[in-house]
């Protein structure tokens, strides 16, 4: 090989040397949360396990068997808007993937044109007269670098990213229909409850006023019934206050009119899942948002690499091929022939800075990414043990309170007897009435929390179980 061949090969051997040094950091491993062998709650049965953001997540609200709440999330799933939206996104992303795709791909065009020169044409003077030209051009980008495959991968990052983002939309969506229509639920219950012992302040007032008339008890013991059936009815009034606003939010979370939406009262069926020990071992790692935010950290990592590239210079490969005539009449003849090649290679030499911040600012952007990430696992393990911890406790809250309720209803029958015999006093009947209704609202209350806790479970191991078992 001649002196001549071999400066010829030293530009590409530098190159290609150079190619080596773009590089992306490596992410420290250390900053990220270690996961705990076991949670905290559960036992020691509840544990960890590696990611798993492909596993199904299925049709968790099934476990509920409540045919109404099938319904309504299989409503949500088609109208709701958050989920639409989220879907435009995911289709946004994957499309800029394709987009930066293409720029790796050879680009081809054709060309056509006419124009009236006078003058030197191609060497040749002469008066005014039209010039031709009907052509192909063929275009690549050489990615010596990596730079166009790093920002290809970066844009296919995102797009997983979007998509873990779309999954987590719906989980979302899904959890907070149910959480909605079962507090409704809760609600229709209550409603009844109060209603009854609106009844039944009603009876006592009606017996109270009998005996005043009589001239049994005083005007204060009829005052004093009239103002528990009043309260109670304010009470009444407030839960179906509650109830309308419970209502209308579920017709937004399916997308539709509240105006025509319409959720009839109904006897509370639902059942209450029991979710089997070590589940979590299997599902925990299947929560999207965790899913995202490690996309878009690596989609981060990737993108630093593109910055560095900039450092390094741009090879572009042409190559035309037509037909060029003065005379239109004479374009397409073989003698008008014209075809051309080239290679362009194009370094910045001073750019004020531009290439090194930029690599500061994606640099920036990837320990943004690694926080992001590092604290929304850190989110994913509290949500786990908050609500396994709440289940735990509401559980034995359930126990006690039903204890409760029991002393609270045996309390009530036996004054509510002794003061129509007339051995105790109204205000001791008013009182035990009042005690049995706080607890069986505060019994309604437990249960409806455990309800609330099992979707918030649900939402914290990022979907159902049953897939799982």
């Amino acid at each position: 090989m001649n002196k001549f061949q071999l400066s010829r090969l030293l530009p590409l051997v530098a190159a290609l040397v150079l190619a080596g040094c773009v590089s992306v950091p490596p992410i420290d491993l250390s900053t990220l949360p270690q996961a705990p062998a076991a949670f905290k709650e559960g036992d020691g049965r509840w544990t960890v396990a590696a990611p798993a953001a492909a596993t199904p997540r299925g049709d968790w609200w099934r476990a509920f068997a409540d045919r109404d709440l099938d319904d309504l999330i299989a409503r949500a799933d088609r109208n709701n808007t958050n989920i639409q939206v989220a879907a435009a996104r995911l289709a946004q992303a994957r499309a800029i993937a394709r987009i930066t795709d293409a720029d790796r791909m050879p680009q081809l065009g054709v060309s056509a044109g006419a124009q009236r020169v006078e003058g030197y044409v191609n060497g040749t003077g002469g008066p005014a007269r039209n010039f031709g030209v009907v052509g192909a051009n063929l275009g690549y980008e050489v990615d010596l670098f990596g730079k166009l495959a790093r920002a290809s991968d970066a844009a296919r990052l995102d797009a997983q990213a979007s998509e873990a983002l779309l999954q987590s939309t719906r989980l979302l969506v899904e959890a907070e229909v149910a959480q909605t229509y079962l507090a409704l639920r809760a609600i229709d219950v209550e409603r009844a409850l109060v209603r009854g012992t609106v009844a039944a302040y009603r009876d006592t007032l009606d017996l109270t006023e009998r005996r005043f008339r009589a001239g049994d008890v005083a005007e204060l013991d009829v005052a004093r019934a009239k103002t528990e059936v009043a309260a109670t009815e304010s009470d009444l009034l407030a839960l179906d206050r509650r109830r309308a606003a419970l209502e209308h939010a579920l017709a937004v979370l399916v997308g539709e009119v509240t105006a025509s939406f319409d959720m009839p009262v109904a006897e509370w069926k639902t059942a209450l899942p029991v979710i089997p020990a070590g589940v979590p071992s299997t599902v925990l790692t299947r929560r999207p948002d965790v899913s995202a935010a490690q996309y878009g950290m690596l989609s981060a990592q990737q993108r630093v690499g593109v910055a560095k590239a900039a450092w390094f210079p741009d090879v572009s490969l042409t190559a035309t091929g037509g037909y060029a005539s003065p005379e239109l009449g004479d374009l397409f003849k073989w003698s008008a022939r014209a075809w051309g090649v080239g290679a362009l290679l194009s370094l910045p030499i001073f750019d004020g800075g531009r290439r090194a911040a930029g690599v500061d600012n994606a640099a920036a952007q990837l320990d943004e990414a690694v926080g992001r990430y590092r604290e929304q696992v850190l989110v994913a393990f509290r949500d786990v043990e908050d609500q396994l911890s709440e289940l735990r406790l509401l559980a034995d809250q359930s126990q006690a309170q039903a204890r409760a309720v029991d002393s609270a209803a045996r309390s009530t029958t036996l004054s509510d007897a002794r003061y129509r015999n007339g051995f105790v006093s109204q205000l001791e009947l008013l009182d035990a009435r009042r005690s049995e209704l706080r607890n069986r609202r505060q019994a309604l209350q437990v249960r409806a929390a455990q309800y609330q806790a099992t979707v918030g479970l649900v939402r914290a191991l990022g979907g159902g179980w049953g897939d799982a078992t």
